[in-house]
């Protein structure tokens, strides 16, 4: 077996292999044989079939099997006897010139870098903090009320805050579009839910009421037909309701599961709810200045194949995300090329935080799986019920595994980084408007 290895770059690699046409026949007979013994065919019984007419119509079949075998076998001896780390799939070409009917081939392919976690001392990290008092509490209790609240028509014309239930009609030079139709249409004024120009016309509108007016929709809108381009509505106001907020009372408590109606009970459970929440979004920012800092501390070449692949897999998702979405792939094309940045990225943080794992002995330990469970389940009902949902299945468990030890590459940045703290409002923390 003839063995060469050629450097093309600094991951890149091609390696020369012959598999000797003998291998490759005794094999292509074996497997023939065997596949007579079971194989099935008009006029014959089982084992009976003639092993001409078996390699008459299977040899094609066995033969390419046997040789794509032949060739992994020889790319993996190779590479194992040099030591080599195979970043993806190699990329397999025939070559001429092999004597005696041998089948030769070169296989190109990467290999992993060498990763040197580069000094952390110098990178800034910013730790995000944000602290849950009294006011944010009130202001969680003020949603909640939102949330509750029940509507009661009005005369008056509708304001920031009420319900109001519309008909309308949207034309593009003079011609219906698709969705531009609706009947007792329901939506909160101020929300954001419609265009800006859509709420501006229906503001001040009493119930039976109609008006028409142009809307420009805007340059990047979903439907690309319909982007940048003015279109012409139609509204009648059906009805004008005013929200009534309910009391913060004892069956306000009750309403959120504080079965005594205690208010200061229900504070004091809103306020681990809120810790809970704000914890977990605080760390996910933490976390994304952690991952900054390690990309910018350490520099290495990312295997292209790899990123390939990553970008495959988003383009992916991507698209069986539309189709869920009733968007057929036809309609809205995603190539690749979309996904570059974003799959390097992912690689290249992937072989980092690999690195660490392997390096500082960060693994997940099984204590640290079952407490990051345990935590996650305090906020459900039944936190018993959850644990055992999570350990029953090993998916679910790696899932948490794989938490944990980013969180234990977070916590060893944090301890060598210059770390800041990093205020974030509570609003824009938790994605509300102010």
């Amino acid at each position: 077996m003839q063995q060469n290895i050629e450097t093309l770059g600094a991951l890149e690699r091609r390696v020369d292999l012959t598999v000797p046409a003998a291998e490759i026949e005794k094999e292509v007979s074996a497997r023939l044989n065997r596949l007579s013994r079971t194989v099935r065919m008009p006029g014959f019984r089982p084992g009976k079939v003639p092993l001409k007419m078996v390699a008459a119509s299977y040899g094609a079949q066995v033969q390419a099997e046997v040789l794509n075998d032949k060739i992994g076998q020889a790319f993996s001896a190779i590479v194992s006897a040099s030591k080599l780390r195979v970043a993806g799939m190699p990329r397999v070409e025939p070559k001429t010139g092999a004597e005696g009917g041998d089948v030769a081939f070169s296989a190109t392919f990467e290999v992993y870098p060498e990763i040197r976690i580069g000094d952390l001392s110098a990178v800034e990290v910013r730790r995000a903090v944000c602290p849950v008092g009294d006011a944010e509490i009130d202001e969680t209790i003020a949603i909640m009320r939102k949330q509750r609240a029940t509507y009661h028509a009005v005369e008056r014309g509708a304001a920031d805050g009420d319900r109001v239930i519309v008909d309308y009609r949207g034309s593009l030079d003079g011609t219906p579009f698709e969705g531009g139709t609706a009947t007792h249409f329901p939506f909160t004024v101020g929300e954001g839910r419609m265009l800006p120009e859509f709420e501006a016309a229906v503001r001040g509108m009493k119930a039976d009421e109609s008006k028409t007016f142009p809307l420009t929709f805007p340059a990047d809108y979903r439907a690309p037909e319909l982007a940048g381009r003015t279109v012409q509505f139609d509204v009648t106001v059906k009805k004008v309701e005013e929200p009534k907020l309910p009391a913060v009372d004892a069956e306000f408590a009750k309403s959120l599961g504080v079965a005594d109606g205690d208010l200061a009970k229900m504070r004091d459970e809103i306020r681990a709810n809120l810790e809970r929440e704000v914890g977990v979004r605080l760390k996910s920012r933490t976390k994304e200045s952690v991952m900054n800092a390690l990309l910018a501390s350490t520099s290495f070449e990312v295997p292209k194949t790899l990123v390939r692949e990553d970008q495959q897999r988003l383009a992916e998702m991507a698209r069986a995300d539309l189709a869920a979405r009733g968007v057929q792939a036809k309609d809205a094309p995603i190539p690749v090329e979309l996904f570059a940045a974003q799959a390097e990225r992912r690689v290249r943080l992937g072989l980092l935080l690999a690195e660490l794992v392997r390096s500082e002995n960060l693994q997940a330990r099984q204590d640290q799986i079952r407490k990051a469970i345990e935590d996650i389940a305090q906020s459900y009902e039944r936190p018993a019920e959850v644990i055992q949902w999570y350990l029953g299945n090993r998916e679910r468990v790696a899932e948490i595994e794989s938490v944990v030890l980013e969180d234990n590459v977070v916590q060893w940045v944090l301890q060598r980084a210059r770390v800041v703290d990093a205020p974030v409002a509570f609003n824009e923390l938790m994605g509300r408007g102010n």
